[in-house]
């Protein structure tokens, strides 16, 4: 009798269900490793054959000890990165104990924005102008040579968190006093006024074998500082930046080495010029509800088609990608007033999801006429601002939240 596949997932915040359930429905041994804080989180129990709890999923050797020791007894066949945060950490478990998949520093390509943009600029890919905060020298000749502002990114930080705007040199020079010995984590970078896109794929053999485009509304830094309502919306195919995006993304995707798995990219069109520069990329499913979006207008579960596409490497298998199907959708997310917020009175047919989740207001629209979503999407936009809106200061550290979504 065959053993089954066995899929041990990390997850330092509460997420990937779908892929816990898909793992579980295609007959796998599922293992979840998490911090003791989730215990009492809404995991899919009936779907994990084995669950373990720790103070700290990244505090070294110890985490190196417990995943080893469980290898003892149990073939263990993928070691998967449910959050982004732990990206690294797989990639040195596997790197550690010679398995598939991304190792230490292929990685780190996919988690630290200083890298990122450095592979990015060694292969031809633009980015914004950027330098490492590291040498006091190099920093005087980059802001010499980039007009501000400029941003401060978090190297190791996930979407906007933590990032400064910054408008002349003193700022910069009085914030990395306060950082103190944490400088070195962080990198600067020129600030350009533009559209921001994202692509979400799925990868196979090194090559992007479903990805679907979108356009934010406001851009997410400016949401996550400013306030406002999240928003972005599905591009059709046709779309000149879509298939501007479709290229550069599979550039940036085969460049980093993904090889195998979910992504979630993000890409810049300058107001200035009109180009299109890399913002980040990242080896897991998008979060903020992005991967309904994405499965409402496809049908195409990204969590659930990333587990497949985990168990066909795992077993010797072909992938195949399920039945599509195509509709334009849209999302909107806002924090909200109201402890549950009252969605009743959206209630245009093309509504397919509303979300549920203390002090949030959201949901997606689904419709095959992209005049009718961009229509809904401005109106929706102007009554989540009247109806629900709050705005809470942005977090430095993702250890703030109990859950990153």
């Amino acid at each position: 009798m065959s053993r089954k596949t066995t899929i041990l997932c990390l997850a330092s915040y509460y997420k990937g269900g779908r892929f816990l359930e898909q793992c579980k429905k295609r007959d796998c041994h599922v293992i979840l490793v998490a911090p003791e804080k989730l215990r009492e989180s809404k995991w899919p129990h009936d779907c994990i054959d084995e669950i373990f709890f720790m103070p700290d999923l990244h505090q070294h050797p110890n985490i190196t000890y417990a995943i080893t020791y469980l290898a003892r007894s149990r073939h263990i066949d993928q070691i998967i990165p449910l959050d982004d945060y732990d990206v690294p950490l797989a990639g040195n478990l596997r790197e550690h104990m010679r398995m598939t998949g991304l190792g230490d520093t292929a990685s780190r390509v996919f988690r630290d924005k200083l890298t990122m943009r450095d592979t990015a600029r060694r292969h031809g890919i633009l980015v914004p102008e950027f330098t490492r905060v590291i040498n006091y020298d190099e920093l005087r000749m980059f802001m010499a040579n980039v007009p501000p502002p400029w941003l401060l990114k978090p190297r190791g930080e996930a979407g906007a968190m933590g990032i400064k705007k910054l408008h002349d040199s003193e700022q910069l020079w009085r914030k990395l006093d306060e950082l103190g010995d944490e400088q070195s984590y962080f990198v600067l970078e020129q600030f350009v006024e533009g559209t921001v896109f994202h692509i979400d794929s799925l990868v196979s053999d090194n090559h992007v074998i479903f990805s679907k485009t979108s356009k934010y509304g406001t851009p997410p830094l400016s949401v996550s500082h400013d306030g406002g309502v999240f928003t972005t919306k599905m591009l059709p195919e046709h779309d000149p930046d879509c298939q501007a995006i479709t290229e550069l993304n599979q550039k940036v995707l085969q460049t980093f080495g993904l090889g195998l798995g979910s992504s979630h990219t993000e890409f810049l069109k300058g107001h200035a010029d009109g180009k299109f520069y890399f913002v980040e990329t990242s080896a897991r499913v998008g979060g903020a509800s992005i991967d309904l979006m994405i499965e409402h207008a496809s049908g195409v579960n990204l969590w659930a088609e990333w587990a497949n596409l985990e168990i066909a490497r795992a077993r010797g298998e072909t992938y195949q990608l399920p039945t599509l199907y195509d509709k334009y959708t849209g999302l909107l997310v806002c924090l909200a007033k109201q402890e549950y917020p009252d969605l009743s009175g959206y209630n245009d047919p093309e509504v397919t999801w509303r979300m549920n989740k203390k002090h949030h207001a959201g949901l997606i629209i689904a419709t095959k006429d992209y005049n009718r979503l961009e229509s809904l999407l401005e109106s929706y936009t102007q009554r989540f601002s009247h109806d629900f809106m709050a705005w809470l200061p942005p977090l430095e550290k993702a250890t703030e939240y109990e859950e990153i979504n």
